[in-house]
């Protein structure tokens, strides 16, 4: 019997943590062929050159795209969709996939449902029927219209997925993928265990306490990136008896923004314990997050890893305003004071208990076995 091919496109550090073990799954599968694709911010060494991680976990992509325009401007985010159309069109229709498989909300996931969408391939969506009250619902949404196949995280978004008019047979909610790597792996973490990451700053004591600050931009308040990941920073610098690691923010308009605010703020704090970091593997990234005190800013890996882990967090602002989430979250503005007072009381409350509502560390082989028999055809 002929094997699927089924095509993954990477277009993002973030999105390969919630698809390698779907991609083992794939390669490891009898009746499938897994053909990956990698490009955007993946390739670049200023996001984390996520590629290196990728191959260095032994798998090799058949097509590198480089489709990020430099600016982050909200014109270049728009003109990166479409160079990404222009070239996973060509390397879909070289590649001649059975499914394209896509992950979430961004740019690079928009660029990968047209592209597909228009070459009548079947399209694989994860992640879809989520609220996060800004752009991203609107493109979101949007690929859910374009996609054939969804495999939601929860059952709330399998439910309004359905109500989108999308058919019933093609929703399945197995979780998120994203837990699979929390439940596989070693979370606990050794002396010299992430030495090889070379950051700037004050290297890290794993013996002691830290705080984790991610901070991404938010499009609908572009040009604003500067001042709103200082009022986090400035929040976080308050707990001067707990190191902190800062991670640099996504590809989206506006991470040059964010980028200089969190530059100025180490040139006036250097002799503070704060560790800058471009990017961890899935499994460093999942060992960071569940033995962090706390986390800070406004990464979606705060309400759904996180929750997985029972690890407390401090959403700041409004990029994740609406999304489901566990009691492990809760809420700040843009301001230091209130966002100071949020980290005290998850400090003071301390580890919560784990939720599983995203899933139980076993979707992606579930997502596996459901593409291998599933007979999807456009116009059947």
């Amino acid at each position: 019997m002929k094997r699927k091919k089924i095509c993954v496109v990477v277009a993002s550090r973030a999105n390969y943590g919630r698809v390698k073990y779907l991609m083992k799954a794939i390669q490891e599968h009898s009746d499938m062929e897994l053909q990956l694709v990698v490009g955007a911010s993946t390739l670049l060494d200023r996001f984390g050159k996520a590629i290196s991680v990728i191959r260095a976990d032994g798998f090799e992509p058949l097509r590198s795209i480089h489709y990020v325009i430099e600016g982050e401007t909200l014109a270049t985010q728009a003109k990166s969709t479409g160079l990404g159309i222009v070239e996973l069109s060509t390397a879909f229709e070289d590649l001649a996939p059975d499914y394209v498989v896509t992950v979430a909300d961004r740019f690079e996931t928009m660029a990968t449902a047209i592209a597909a969408t228009y070459l009548n391939i079947p399209l694989v969506h994860l992640q879809g029927g989520e609220v996060s009250g800004n752009i991203d619902d609107r493109v979101r949404h949007a690929i859910t219209k374009l996609a054939d196949i969804h495999f939601v995280a929860s059952e709330i978004s399998r439910r309004r997925v359905i109500d989108m008019g999308e058919d019933p047979q093609f929703v399945f909610n197995y979780g998120c993928p994203a837990m699979d790597v929390l439940a596989k792996s070693d979370l606990s973490l050794e002396p010299d265990a992430l030495d090889r990451y070379l950051g700037v700053g004050k290297r890290i004591d794993w013996s002691k306490p830290y705080m984790l600050v991610m901070q991404h931009p938010v499009t609908t308040s572009y040009g604003h990136g500067r001042a709103e990941v200082t009022e986090t920073l400035m929040a976080a610098v308050r707990f001067r008896d707990i190191q902190k690691i800062v991670l640099w923010p996504n590809v989206d308009a506006g991470s040059d923004d964010v980028s200089r605010g969190i530059r100025h703020f180490r040139e006036f704090h250097m002799s503070e314990p704060i560790y800058y970091v471009k990017n961890f593997s899935p499994e460093d990234y999942a060992r960071v997050l569940n033995n962090a005190v706390c986390c800070v800013g406004n990464s979606s890996s705060f309400i759904r890893e996180a929750a997985f882990l029972g690890v407390p967090a401090v959403i700041v602002g409004d990029r994740q305003q609406g999304r489901e989430h566990g009691n492990n979250v809760v809420f700040a503005d843009y301001d230091q004071n209130h966002i100071a007072e949020q980290l005290q009381a998850q400090l003071a409350h301390g580890r919560h208990e784990p939720d599983r509502r995203f899933g139980d560390g076993q979707t992606s082989q579930r997502i596996a076995a459901e593409l291998a028999t599933l007979d999807f055809r456009h116009g059947a």
